[in-house]
């Protein structure tokens, strides 16, 4: 999904998910893509990398200017300040991330009635992925993860935790519950 706002948004299908997903499965994803859209998600993400990577620039002028004044004792506090600056930057995006996809998914299991349908599309395309065994070949590449709807490369336990997507077991039992709470 796409856009800054409802009347911008555009959502694109790949030949792979149609391969792998039954209708009821896909139109359980397309909701859950039209849900950031209407969660206005792409805004909210944009600005928030934005504001992640002016925290890295300004931690990154702190820490030049710590080390220029050659006074390391008197500025060790600003130094320690500039290297978690980043850090904690990037915890907030993460976190934001995660959030917005939880919120995704109540949209699109609201949106097509049928939380189950997006539950079983989420645990085949999780399936598919660890089967690809897929690597990220670069930073570049792995920045790209928050456009997938499940996290597009095999993660390991270190991985996991800078996941831009929540645990997918913690997704489908949401899912779940959510159906029990519609009676379905």
């Amino acid at each position: 999904a796409t856009g800054r706002n409802p009347k911008n948004g555009h959502v694109a299908v790949t030949q792979g998910i149609l391969d792998i997903l039954e209708p009821n499965e896909l139109r359980g994803v397309l909701a859950h893509e039209l849900g950031h859209i209407k969660n206005r998600d792409i805004l909210v993400s944009t600005i928030a990398v934005t504001l992640a990577s002016a925290i890295g620039m300004l931690a990154s002028t702190m820490r030049w200017q710590a080390f220029a004044d050659g006074n390391r004792g008197k500025n060790s506090g600003a130094v320690l300040v500039a290297i978690l600056m980043p850090f904690v930057a990037s915890i907030i995006h993460l976190g934001n991330s995660r959030t917005r996809e939880y919120m995704a998914d109540d949209s699109g299991a609201h949106a097509c009635q049928d939380p189950l349908a997006l539950a079983s599309a989420l645990q085949k395309l999780d399936s598919s992925v660890k089967q690809a065994g897929l690597r990220p070949r670069s930073s570049a590449e792995a920045t790209t993860s928050s456009l997938f709807i499940v996290y597009p490369f095999s993660a390991r336990t270190l991985s996991n935790l800078f996941s831009t997507h929540p645990p997918m077991e913690e997704r489908i039992a949401r899912l779940q519950q959510m159906a029990k709470e519609m009676g379905r």
